[in-house]
């Protein structure tokens, strides 16, 4: 099993890491890719480097999209070149599994790549779907993960959580 993580900068340190600790102890192989090499930070402010580019992308089993700060989102889902959000709809014609967590379900539909499939997200971020990408479906509640066919989404963290959650609406 090969595995993509599409990273940028301002990305979730948990929504990289965890997921790639498990899927190294599977066994799996994981690229973790960028727009460009180089050094990448996390919204936490703690740097890593980054030593694939999309250009160095290869054929994937799955690709797992990671949530980040929301500034970062709204910048990757704006941008005119539309880099990220190419990226992921090139990888997802050819791809297996399509897979994010948190926010990063907000990258999959803004690509387009979540229409007329279930899905879930962070709780905080579950009205955007309904405010900017109209053709999810959204998961009743706030299950933990929702997998549609080939779609696979993850809730983040709990609702009863969000006081502690910089996100949350305050």
């Amino acid at each position: 099993m090969i595995i993509a993580i599409p990273v940028y900068d301002h990305v979730d340190m948990l929504d990289v890491t965890g997921p790639l600790e498990m899927f190294e102890w599977a066994g799996f192989e994981i690229d973790l890719l960028a727009e460009h090499k180089g050094m990448k930070k996390f919204r936490s402010g703690f740097r890593f480097e980054v030593t694939k580019s999309f250009s160095d992308a290869r054929a994937y089993d799955a690709i797992w999209v990671p949530g980040g700060d929301p500034k970062a989102l709204a910048h990757i889902i704006d941008d005119p070149r539309q880099t990220y959000i190419n990226f992921l709809i090139a990888q997802a014609a050819s791809t297996q599994m399509v897979c994010s967590v948190c926010e990063g379900a907000m990258l999959l539909a803004a690509a387009g790549l979540l229409d007329g499939y279930y899905a879930t997200t962070h709780w905080a971020f579950i009205p955007c779907f309904a405010e900017r990408f109209r053709n999810v479906l959204v998961a009743d509640g706030h299950p933990r993960f929702v997998l549609d066919r080939n779609r696979l989404t993850g809730g983040g963290m709990p609702r009863a959580l969000g006081a502690i959650d910089s996100r949350a609406p305050r």
